[in-house]
């Protein structure tokens, strides 16, 4: 039987986010949690759940009532089928075992277990209802522990019968981690073509603008393989540790990277003021703290106890750092506006400052598309083209660096060092109005 207190409007919740889906191996340990999410995946009609259990230990602190094995089982429900389940448990909160609902696809309980001393179970269910799907492991006693090792396996077979360990919604992921790559690669070539066309007027920001073009290749190469060898064996053989790191360097030279064109390092001057130094120093240890919640939220996957913490981690970790970008901007900006005024280089200074503002709407729409836009498309979009998405996503990321690179290329009559004497005194009308503001 379950409680009231069922998690369901917390598992609602963890079914916004997609683990990865290959075969797992899992050590569940004096667990009593009544319900625990272990896989999330798009199912076609010739999907397959392999499950298979050994060393099935459930302890009980009333031994008078020893547990039900049919209270302990496994389970897929659909996201449809969510809602109804959440409903008929409200109907009937003192009775209700998630297990008995009509809305779940049952796969067995520990009734069908061996007996002990080796308590274990390996079986193979076909999916006859293409939909996406959550495999579920539900403990219906109250106060009971269930302790397993658990290994899973849920894939779709192909045209030829080939197995394949990627869901309905991201199979088509390898070749367009493939094409961006390509982009990248071509788009570095470009990069370096165009600074070594223009070596007096390089400065070290295009240096590392080029390393991180670099980067974001190595970074989309690495998630293609890793994705292929998961599609292909159910394992990323070792692929996801490259690609982590280099997802790592990619995401800290980027900010890094806004922060310093923000503030004009090279460009406008050779030095960081303190307050800027400040932004970085607590950008790239956020960063570092980012990036090891998305490997525990990548890699463990949504059934160890401190899954959610690490989502909000990751989650408030990524607003932080979206705002702490934005204020090196917005300081130049006001910076240069004030400076403008008594300098006597309206002109220039209004260039630099529409630039400037320019990059500002820029990185506000890049992170706006990015962080809402992609996560409405992820929410919204049926489980079969979960891969619109990461497209879009990619092509947001192409968009925002070709216009950002093209902002502040090395070039002889670069907008920084336009100077336009003629339009001096409109220049300085235009500083002096209010509205020349974000």
């Amino acid at each position: 039987m379950m409680p009231r207190s069922t998690p369901f409007l917390f598992l609602l919740f963890l079914l916004l986010h997609t683990a990865t889906a290959e075969i797992k191996n899992l050590e569940i340990s004096s667990d009593s949690r009544s319900s625990i999410l272990l896989e999330r995946f798009g199912f076609t009609h010739t999907g397959h759940v392999a499950i298979s259990l050994r060393s099935v230990s459930v302890a009980s602190p009333d031994n008078d009532s020893p547990p039900i094995p049919s209270k302990l089982g496994f389970f897929l429900l659909s996201d449809e089928a969510l809602i109804q389940t959440i409903i008929e448990a409200n109907e009937t909160p003192d009775y209700f075992c998630v297990l008995d609902s009509r809305y779940i696809i049952p796969l067995f309980t520990f009734q069908n277990l061996s007996p002990p001393p080796h308590a274990s179970y390996n079986n193979t269910f076909p999916v006859t209802a293409p939909n996406e799907y959550n495999l579920f492991f539900a403990n219906c006693n109250p106060q009971t522990h269930v302790s397993m090792h658990l290994r899973t396996e849920v894939y779709n077979l192909d045209r030829g019968g080939v197995k394949d360990y990627l869901p309905a919604g991201q199979t088509q992921l390898p070749p367009l981690y493939t094409f961006f790559t390509l982009c990248y690669i071509a788009f570095l070539a470009f990069w370096v073509h165009t600074c070594h066309t223009n070596k007096l007027s390089a400065h070290r920001i295009h240096a590392l603008m080029g390393l991180l073009l670099f980067m974001k290749a190595l970074n989309l190469i690495c998630a293609a393989e890793d994705k292929h060898y998961v599609k292909v064996t159910g394992t990323p053989h070792g692929w996801d540790i490259l690609f982590y790191t280099f997802q790592f360097i990619r995401a800290v030279l980027l900010f890094t990277v806004i922060v310093l064109i923000g503030t004009g390092w090279s460009f406008l001057k050779p030095f960081l003021q303190e307050r800027e130094k400040k932004v970085l120093m607590v950008v790239i240890p956020l960063q570092v703290i980012a990036n090891i919640a998305a490997v525990v939220v990548g890699e463990t996957g949504p059934f160890i106890k401190d899954w959610v913490t690490w989502n909000q981690v990751l989650l408030l970790v990524d607003i932080i750092c979206c705002c702490a970008i934005l204020f090196p901007i917005v300081w130049s900006i006001r910076s240069l506006k004030e400076t403008s005024k008594t300098d006597g280089k309206a002109a220039r200074n209004l260039v630099k400052l529409t630039l400037f503002r320019q990059f500002y709407t820029v990185v506000i729409a890049y992170l706006y598309f990015t962080r809402i836009i992609v996560f409405a498309l992820r929410t919204i979009a049926a489980y079969k083209y979960q891969w619109v998405s990461n497209a879009a996503e990619e092509i947001a990321s192409v968009v925002f660096y070709s216009i950002m690179f093209y902002m502040f290329r090395p070039a002889e009559k670069n907008e920084y060092f336009a100077v336009d004497d003629q339009e001096e005194e409109v220049a300085l009308a235009a500083l002096r109005d209010d509205d020349f503001e974000i």
